[in-house]
């Protein structure tokens, strides 16, 4: 498993998400483990279901991180590993839920909302026939 920290930063770490954790619940579960997932996770920007196998059912990952989250543990975490910091105050985070996108990024039909032709044709009288139709039909002698 590729990983740029140290056993001293992780045992840090594991120290940390363990006392932001509640005390109630599962004890059995491998905490470096799933930490190594997100950091894997996130690093490798894939969805939950490509995470590899050694890292246990992606549900079951994907089940533990969202209710550690509805929980807000992964807030006190951050704010905790930054209080711990000597150069905390050089890093920023952002809230997805608060950083805007282009409407391009949500999807949206770029482009003229009306054709140049729709104009025209609004401003004309209306026609029963096509001009096609109506230039096909006619005869020689007219």
């Amino acid at each position: 498993m590729l990983t740029r920290m140290t056993d001293e930063d992780w045992a840090l770490a594991l120290e940390v998400f363990r006392a932001c954790r509640s005390r109630r619940g599962d004890k059995g579960r491998d905490d470096r483990k799933f930490l190594e997932a997100m950091h894997y996770f996130t690093v490798h920007n894939i969805t939950w279901r490509a995470l590899p196998a050694e890292f246990g059912a992606w549900n079951s990952v994907w089940k533990r991180f969202w209710r550690l989250r509805q929980a807000g543990v992964f807030e006190l975490y951050f704010e905790t590993l930054a209080s711990l910091s000597r150069t905390a105050h050089l890093v920023q985070m952002f809230d997805s839920t608060v950083v805007r996108a282009h409407v391009s990024a949500a999807g949206a039909k770029g482009g003229r909302t009306a054709k140049p032709s729709a104009v025209r044709a609004a401003a004309s009288p209306p026609r029963s026939t096509s001009r096609a139709t109506s230039t096909a039909c006619r005869s020689p002698s007219t």
